[in-house]
C-alpha cells in the first residue's frame, strides 16, 4: 500500500509539507534531524516552514509511516517505517539506520520486567549502536 493510501485510511489528509517530508525520507541513507528534512526540503518547495516540518513529522509518526531516531547527539532523527514492529541498528560512524523485525523477542525479557517491577509493559523501543560493515572494513 502507498503511503498516501496508508494516510487516507488513517484519517489523515496528503498535504504539501507531508509530501515533501516523505519524499526527501524517501532519498535520505541515513535519519535526518527536522532541520535538516526542512533544508532539504526547501530545495523541493521554497515556501516549506519549518514548523510544518514538525507537524508533518508528528502526523507521519502516528500514522506509522516513519519513525523517531535517538541519535547520540541528543537531536532525533527520521527515517521511512517498515510496517509492522520493528527494532533499530545505527551505525555510529556513517548514522546510517536499518529496521530490523522483532516484537515476540523480548517477550520474555518484557514478562520479568513487568513481574520485578510491577510495570505494565505497553510499548518498548529498542535501538542497538554500532559500526556498520563498511564502516568497520575501514
Amino acid at each position: 500500500m502507498r503511503w498516501e493510501e496508508q494516510l487516507s485510511r488513517a484519517g489523515w489528509r496528503i498535504t504539501m509539507p507531508r509530501r515533501v517530508v516523505m519524499r526527501v525520507l524517501e532519498r535520505a541513507a541515513r535519519p535526518l534531524s527536522p532541520q535538516e528534512i526542512h533544508a532539504r526540503g526547501r530545495r523541493l518547495h521554497r515556501s516549506l516552514g519549518l514548523v510544518s516540518v514538525y507537524r508533518a513529522l508528528m502526523v507521519l509518526e502516528r500514522a506509522g509511516l516513519v519513525r523517531r531516531v535517538h541519535r547520540e547527539d541528543r537531536c532525533d532523527g527520521y527515517v521511512l517505517a517498515s510496517p509492522g514492529h520493528h527494532h533499530l541498528l545505527i551505525c555510529r560512524r556513517c548514522g546510517r539506520a536499518v529496521e530490523f523485525p522483532g516484537a515476540e523477542d523480548l517477550s520474555g525479557l518484557i514478562a520479568q520486567v513487568e513481574q520485578r517491577t510491577g510495570f505494565r509493559v505497553e510499548d518498548h523501543l529498542l535501538q542497538l549502536v554500532g559500526l556498520c560493515g563498511p564502516c568497520r572494513d575501514l
